[in-house]
């Protein structure tokens, strides 16, 4: 770690393939691991995450999962019901993230599987 680091928000977004605990697992291991990996996180640099899930997800907690990632420990972590709006993305899984990054370090907020349609501007 080189000088003083800035905090900073980050965001993501990914979808399910099914309203079960594997394919929450999935796609929320996978976003985390994205996020984690792109932008360089450690889990001491990350200050929280919240995550937000469509109402058609309702098989388990994406904060339950992400806790078992190793170095996340601390992490403040918090799930919530998506606002509910007529043709949202189905099966979804948002999440905000703040973490203390390098001043200069690009930010990469991931979208992945379906939830490229969400922002293909930052589709990776």
């Amino acid at each position: 770690m080189s000088g003083p680091l800035q905090l900073r928000a980050l965001r993501g977004a990914t979808t399910a393939s099914a309203n079960t605990c594997e394919a929450i697992h999935a796609a929320v291991a996978e976003l985390v691991e994205v996020l984690a990996e792109r932008n360089g996180l450690e889990g001491q640099r990350v200050v929280s995450v919240t995550f937000s899930v469509t109402a058609d997800l309702d098989a388990c907690f994406p904060a339950a999962i992400a806790r078992r990632r190793a170095g996340w420990e601390e992490v403040a972590l918090l799930d919530c019901q998506q606002m509910a709006v007529a043709g949202d993305l189905p099966r979804c899984i948002r999440l905000l993230a703040h973490a203390w990054m390098e001043p200069q370090r690009h930010a990469c907020h991931p979208y992945l599987r379906e939830a490229t349609r969400l922002r293909p501007d930052r589709a990776t």
